[in-house]
This record gives structure tokens, sequence and C-alpha cells, in this order.
């Protein structure tokens, strides 16, 4: 279930590098390729009255794995990026509970 929202990204330099980083963040998670959403946002940044090129940022909306298991999906997602031509990436996690997450009206706790 691990959901990727990309920002400051272009979606083509996701996409080229999606099918190669869904299986190794898959191997990370041990858990099929088929639990991973990448959403790239088209956003538009400003400063000082200007438009501004957006940061590179990942977040990671998950449930919890574990310290070792998160610094590896970090430095997986890091390493594919930056070979990708990104220069630089931030990544951040949010942490869905289980009791707090819903699928067709269902808590994941009481599946």
């Amino acid at each position: 279930m691990p959901q990727l929202t990309i920002r400051g990204i272009a979606p083509e330099r996701v996409i080229a590098i999606s099918e190669a980083l869904v299986r190794q963040l898959a191997d990370v998670c041990g858990c099929g390729t088929d639990n991973f959403t990448f959403d790239c946002l088209q956003t538009v940044s400003a400063m000082d009255g200007k438009r501004v090129d957006t940061y590179p940022f990942v977040e990671v909306a998950w449930f919890e794995r574990g310290m070792q298991t998160r610094d590896r999906f970090a430095e997986t997602i890091t390493k594919h990026l930056l070979a990708a031509g990104v220069p630089e990436v931030e990544i951040a996690f949010k942490v869905y509970s289980e009791e707090g997450y819903y699928i067709n009206g269902m808590r994941c706790d009481a599946l």
C-alpha cells in the first residue's frame, strides 16, 4: 500500500524509472509490486513574486515497517531519482495506522 506522491520531478522521469523502482521497493517491503501507487503532481511554486522550479520532493504514505526498512526504502528511491538526473531529492514518510485506514468501509485492523 505504499503511496508515493511526487512533485518537482517531471512525470516522464518517474515513468522511465517506475518499473525497476517498484520492483526494488517491493523487495525492500516484502510485498507485491501491485501494492504501490506513484502519483506525479503538477505543481506551481512561487517565491518573491515569481514562479520558481518546484523542489524535488517525495512523500511516502504507508503503514510503518520499521527504521531499517524505511532507510532502505528511502535509499532505493534516492538512488533511482539521482540516476534519472534529479540533482537532489527529499523524502518524507507519512504513517497510517491500520485502525484509521479503511478499505471499502472496513478498518484494516478488522480485515
